[in-house]
Parts: C-alpha cells; structure tokens; sequence
C-alpha cells in the first residue's frame, strides 16, 4: 500500500468515518470504495477529489527536494530557524554588524 492510501486510512479513522459514511457522501458502494483505497486499482482523479472533500482534505503534490521539510510540518515538527533572518543581536546592532 502506497504512503498516499495509508494517509487516506489514517484519516478516515480520525475523522471517524466509516467506508459506508463516506460512500454516502461521494455516491459510491462501500465495496467499490474499499476496492479504490486499497491501492491494488488505479482510481480517477475525481475520485480521489471526492474522497478527500469527504474527508475535509485536500491532496497536493510536493516535489521531492522538498518532502522531508513538508512530512516535518505535518508531523508539528518546526523545520527549524530561518538562518537567513536576522538575529535580535543583528537588529540591535543594525547596520554596523
């Protein structure tokens, strides 16, 4: 199962959604619905948009330079200091620094 239809499943059980919840929503049979988030079918665009709309989420591509920053923010970890910022120290002193 792909890192995408694992995020599908943590979610749906966040939100405490059954499959039959959300094929209500999206006018799908739970069964069908069971079948597309498995990973193991390829599933239409506008499936997957109407899943996520179920879900209240939107699905987004990240380039891949930037995923480990990305997976970080959404873990609530910080990415760190903005290094290019200037410092209290730097704002104290201002230009002469």
């Amino acid at each position: 199962m792909s890192a995408f239809h694992t995020q599908l499943r943590s979610l749906r059980h966040a939100r405490q959604l059954s499959l039959t919840d959300i094929g209500r929503l999206i006018g799908m049979a739970a069964s069908n619905l069971s079948v597309a988030l498995s990973g193991k079918q390829d599933v239409r665009a506008s499936t997957l948009n109407a899943i996520a709309s179920a879900l209240d989420a939107e699905w987004v591509l990240v380039p891949k330079e930037q995923l480990d920053e990305v997976r970080q923010v959404l873990a609530g970890k910080s990415a760190g200091p903005d290094r290019a910022a200037p410092t209290s120290v730097d704002l104290l002193l201002g230009d002469e620094a």
